[in-house]
């Protein structure tokens, strides 16, 4: 239950603002999630991308599409290729205002075009379809929070910049250098908006998370006539494959899984080509580079046996996100806020990574996991609870609140992360 002792006459004006707009913030996600915005189907992206600018054109903010730069990835002939996606949606105001935070958010998923279509109303305020929660309902309560905000007396106290990414179910490679010069921009807080628990409580602590590709090449040869010739690009892979799953029992939090082998063709040629495609999660840096150093040993270990090259990609492209005194007072700011309007929040350690990584990277503290209520996320049983929508928003606009008019110290949690 709210409790009214703990909430001022602006607190109030924004929960009423933000009720009033619960079913805008449901019908605008659910009209978003019905285009395909999976990460590689860029025709989706580039469709969904000025929708969203438009929408946010409604804050007192300059708001802009970038083009994103393109990012190496590895081909399934194991060779270096760009790849490029579809834009940065930028959102900048007041960067001159005392108190300044740094939003992130994204617009892909992970649903191929094809693969999750249909919207459906569950019933009991339950809906589920591609995106609901992750994380088209996030945007939906980060740009409604701000609308009701700005409505406020407080407006002119609050300078902030949003990134929204169109790459971050992939790992932000493109749009990741503006999430780190957004969050260096002065902010004292980060806020990004992906789903909390179907608890409602939100992440802590988060690991850090490597995407490593692995290609080795062999000598190809017929396997009747001239085995003995050939140089099994496989059998090294799959010796490596045993090496690096072997990694998971070997140092506390660290954890490795490969996910998939490529390469070879026909059963009468040896294999002169295989891909080995990982990821790996730490849950600090030395953790992290531990594991790196093991997987070289490995890549060395498989590129020593006779007649096999080969060349390492990849790394710890998200670093871990522990907890330190900043992210403890920002939790414990968050959990006070929530206790005003009945919410009892707790923040619980994850193995996921998200952009608050890259913002924690960038010296910022951040809480990560301000968008809606739901769950079952990247599978076809994704929903959201509708009474979620006003709920949180309202969280993240009483927090903008808070650190406007003080209640919140931001330079003080900022401070802790040195």
């Amino acid at each position: 239950m709210t409790d009214l002792s703990k909430l001022n006459d602006d607190d109030r004006a924004i929960m009423a603002r933000l009720e009033a707009a619960a079913d805008t913030m449901l019908s605008r996600t659910i009209e978003w999630a019905k285009i395909n915005t999976g990460s590689y189907n860029t025709d989706g992206l580039y469709q969904l991308a000025p929708v969203i600018a438009d929408a946010f054109r409604a804050l007192d903010a300059d708001v802009a599409l970038e083009d994103a730069p393109p990012f190496p990835v590895i081909t399934d002939k194991g060779e270096s290729e760009d790849m490029t996606t579809s834009p940065i949606i930028r959102v900048r105001s007041r960067p001159h205002a005392p108190v300044q935070v740094v939003m992130s958010g994204h617009y892909d998923t992970v649903f191929p075009p094809g693969t999750f279509t249909e919207i459906r109303d569950l019933g009991n305020g339950r809906w589920n379809g591609p995106g609901l929660a992750d994380m088209k309902g996030g945007l939906n309560v980060m740009l409604e929070a701000l609308k009701a905000f700005e409505a406020g007396p407080m407006k002119d106290r609050l300078g902030y910049q949003i990134v929204i990414s169109p790459d971050e179910e992939i790992g932000n490679f493109a749009s990741a250098p503006a999430l780190t010069a957004a969050a260096q921009s002065g902010a004292m807080i980060g806020m990004t908006y992906e789903p909390c628990l179907e608890t409602g409580d939100m992440a802590g602590g988060r690991k850090g998370s490597a995407v490593f590709d692995i290609v080795l090449h062999g000598k190809s040869a017929h396997a009747g006539r001239a085995k003995a010739e050939g140089r099994s690009a496989i059998l090294a892979a799959a010796e490596l494959v045993v090496g690096l799953e072997a990694l998971n029992d070997e140092r506390e939090g660290v954890t490795l899984n490969v996910g998939a082998i490529e390469g070879g063709g026909a059963v009468n040629i040896v294999p002169d080509l295989a891909i080995v495609r990982f990821g790996a999660r730490a849950p600090d840096q030395d953790a992290a580079d531990w594991c790196t150093d093991q997987i070289k040993v490995l890549f060395e270990r498989a590129i020593g046996r006779d007649g096999i090259t080969g060349h390492l990609h990849g790394g710890f492209y998200r670093p871990p996100k522990p907890r330190n005194a900043a992210q403890q007072a920002l939790f414990d700011a968050v959990h006070g806020t929530g206790q005003a309007l009945g919410l009892n929040i707790g923040f619980v350690d994850t193995g996921g990574v998200c952009e608050g990584n890259n913002i924690f990277a960038a010296g910022v503290p951040n809480i990560d996991t301000l968008g809606v209520r739901g769950g079952r996320i990247h599978s076809s049983e994704e929903f959201v609870d509708a009474d979620s929508f006003a709920e949180r928003a309202s969280l993240s606009a009483l927090l903008l609140n808070r650190l406007c008019d003080g209640r919140i110290d931001g330079a003080r949690i900022k401070a802790l992360m040195t």
